[in-house]
C-alpha cells in the first residue's frame, strides 16, 4: 500500500517561490526551486502543478525547476478557445521566453508529454533533452479517449469529492495514493466559477476532430532531435509498453525506461526511481 502523502511534507524545508507571470497577456501559476539548468516539469489534462510535488525538492538540488499551471489549468488564466496542442505548446514557449530561459528540459507527463514532444519537435533550438513520461494513448484509442473526457468532465461539471476521487484513482495503480489532501487540491480548482466552461476546453483533445491535427506520428516525431527519454510503466492506463515501442521507432535515437508497479502517475507512486532516472538522463545523457 502507498504511503500517506501529505504535499506540504514534500516541500518542507525546500527553498522555493510560487508567482504568477504575465505569458503574452495570460496569467500563469508558477512555482520554482532550485539553480542550474533549467528544467520545466508539464502536467497532464485537467491536471496542475501539484503533480510534481514528490520531485521538486530532489530535482532542485541539480536544476532550476520550473513547475507550472498550463493555460486553461490549475489557477492559470483560462481564456474561452479550445486548448489545442500548438496552443499549449505555445504557452509554454512564451512561459520560458518570460523568465529569460535561452535553451531548457522538458518533462511532460500525459497530455503534458504530448505538448514537451511538440514543443521540441517544433522548437529545436529552445529544448536541450525531453523526457516524456506516460505520454498517453499515442494509439488514439476510442475508450481511452472517453475516458478521458467523460471522468474529467463528471469531475468539474458534477464536482463532489467522490468524482474528484475517482478521476484521480484512475491515474494510479495503488489507489491508497489519493488522500484526502490531494482530492481537496484538485476539487478547490476544479470548483472555480470558469473551470466549468474551461473543462470543455481541457478536453477538446479526446475528440478525433480536434485530434486529428495533432495526433501522434513519425511525421513531427521525427523531427525530434534532441536526446529524448521515454519513461513508461507496467500499468499505464493509457497505454502499454507496446505502445512506448511504437513512439520510439518515431522519435531518432531515444531511449525507453519502464517503471515497475505503477501507473499513470509514477512521479507520485515511485519518486525515487523517477528523480533518479531524470538526473542522471539530463546530467549524463544515459540510463
Amino acid at each position: 500500500m502507498g504511503e500517506k502523502v501529505g504535499m506540504w511534507s514534500q516541500l518542507a524545508g525546500v527553498p522555493l517561490k510560487q508567482d504568477y507571470i504575465n505569458v503574452k497577456g495570460i496569467r500563469t501559476r508558477i512555482l520554482e526551486a532550485g539553480e542550474g539548468d533549467p528544467l520545466i516539469f508539464v502536467h497532464g489534462t485537467g491536471g496542475h502543478l501539484e503533480a510534481y510535488a514528490r520531485n521538486i525538492g530532489r530535482l532542485s538540488e541539480d536544476f532550476r525547476v520550473i513547475a507550472y499551471d498550463m493555460v486553461g489549468h490549475g489557477y492559470s488564466d483560462k481564456p474561452d478557445r479550445p486548448y489545442t496542442i500548438d496552443y499549449l505548446s505555445d504557452h509554454l514557449v512564451g512561459l520560458a521566453e518570460a523568465l529569460g530561459l535561452q535553451k531548457f528540459n522538458l518533462s511532460g507527463e500525459s497530455l503534458g508529454g504530448w505538448v514537451a514532444a511538440w514543443t521540441a519537435a517544433h522548437y529545436p533550438d529552445l529544448v536541450d533533452k525531453v523526457i516524456l513520461n506516460t505520454p498517453g494513448n499515442i494509439t488514439n484509442k476510442p475508450e481511452v479517449m472517453k475516458k478521458v473526457k467523460d471522468s474529467t468532465i463528471s469531475a468539474v461539471v458534477e464536482a463532489t469529492y467522490e468524482n474528484v476521487r475517482s478521476r484521480l484513482e484512475w491515474l494510479f495503480l495503488d489507489k491508497s495514493f489519493v488522500t484526502d489532501e490531494l482530492v481537496n487540491i484538485r476539487y478547490q480548482i476544479y470548483t472555480q466559477r470558469e473551470f466549468k466552461r474551461a473543462v470543455y476546453n481541457i478536453v477538446c483533445l479526446q475528440d478525433w476532430e480536434v485530434r486529428k491535427d495533432y495526433a501522434w506520428g513519425p511525421e513531427w516525431c521525427g523531427k525530434i532531435k534532441c536526446p529524448t527519454l521515454l519513461l513508461w510503466t507496467d500499468n499505464d492506463p493509457t497505454g502499454t509498453v507496446d505502445e512506448a515501442f511504437i513512439l520510439k521507432s518515431w522519435i531518432p535515437s531515444s531511449q525507453l525506461y519502464v517503471i515497475s508497479e505503477a501507473g499513470h502517475w509514477p512521479q507520485w507512486e515511485k519518486p525515487g526511481e523517477f528523480n533518479d532516472v531524470h538526473h542522471r538522463f539530463l546530467k549524463e545523457g544515459r540510463l
